[in-house]
């Protein structure tokens, strides 16, 4: 008899996490540290995200891998550290629910005196697991609790495991615009109906409207977004991954990023207001 989902605090790779054991064998792993999905498994046993060998757990860099949440900053695109500050904080356990069909925890973080140095905005962020049969949904809030507006950027950092990533065709994005960081931050018009990865790649897509199919082999993945208009594809290919000293050598051939992402124009949230988004991963 199948056993019903479940949440479970764990300890993994040192660090304090919820496992969330979903229906038909599925199930993820959420950690405290930086609110990061850090594993989902599907029912067939397979791993679905790439967190890599020689991730650093310790709080002293961001985990390499999962899906990191990028706040309030994408990038480099502003004075704050490259990719904000919530990766490497720790985050407290807020709603944690289970049915037949599903299993659901929530994650919160507030504006500290330490965040406030850095970025001079009151805040609360969450962010929201749910795991189902054959897919997880990560849902991302923020709430303006200050005086006055503010702006972010930012993105779900998603890293895709592959068996290789050469074999990987990405489609759904024919005729978007997207900024090229390898090749001098060009813009430029896709006009291919797949993308494949055969270089160092690093793209923001522009105004993305459809759902993304990632077809690597017998590896098949929908990829959809709510209010995220950005989506970002990253690989650092051979020799930029050589250059990161948290990712094993042969790291890059197992992994892609696909990233829901706030990039080329910044949220601009009222006093009192919220922002959601989200992205849905699903075994097609």
């Amino acid at each position: 008899m199948p056993t019903k989902p479940s949440i479970e605090a764990i300890e993994f790779h040192g660090i304090e996490a919820i496992r969330l054991n979903g229906p038909g064998g599925a199930s993820a792993i959420i950690s405290n540290l930086g609110a990061q999905v850090l594993s989902w498994v599907t029912p067939d046993g397979r791993e679905r995200l790439f967190l890599s060998e020689w991730a650093v757990f310790d709080g002293s860099a961001p985990i390499r891998g999962g899906i990191p949440v990028c706040f309030p900053q994408f990038g480099n695109l502003g004075d704050l550290p490259k990719h904000g500050f919530l990766r490497t904080r720790e985050w407290t356990l807020g709603d944690q629910r289970c049915a037949d069909d599903f299993a659901l925890v929530t994650l919160e973080i507030s504006d500290d005196e330490e965040t406030r140095e850095l970025w001079p905005f009151p805040f609360r962020a969450e962010i929201t697991l749910m795991l189902e049969v054959d897919r997880i949904d990560v849902e991302f809030c923020v709430e303006n609790t200050g005086g006055e507006p503010f702006q972010f950027t930012g993105a779900l950092h998603s890293y895709l495991r592959l068996v290789q990533v050469e074999d990987a065709a990405l489609e759904g994005l024919y005729g978007c615009d997207y900024r090229d960081a390898a090749n001098e931050d060009q813009v430029i018009r896709e006009t291919g109906t797949e993308i494949r990865i055969e270089a160092e790649t690093d793209r923001v897509y522009h105004q993305v409207k459809r759902p993304l199919s990632l077809q690597a082999g017998n590896h098949s993945l929908t990829i959809q977004s709510q209010n995220f208009p950005d989506v970002v594809i990253w690989n650092p290919w051979v020799e930029r991954c050589g250059q990161l000293a948290d990712m094993e050598p042969e790291g890059w051939r197992q992994m892609l990023c696909v990233e829901a992402a706030i990039a080329q124009e910044p949220v601009t949230l009222p006093v009192g207001e919220e922002w959601y988004g989200r992205q849905t991963l699903v075994v097609a």
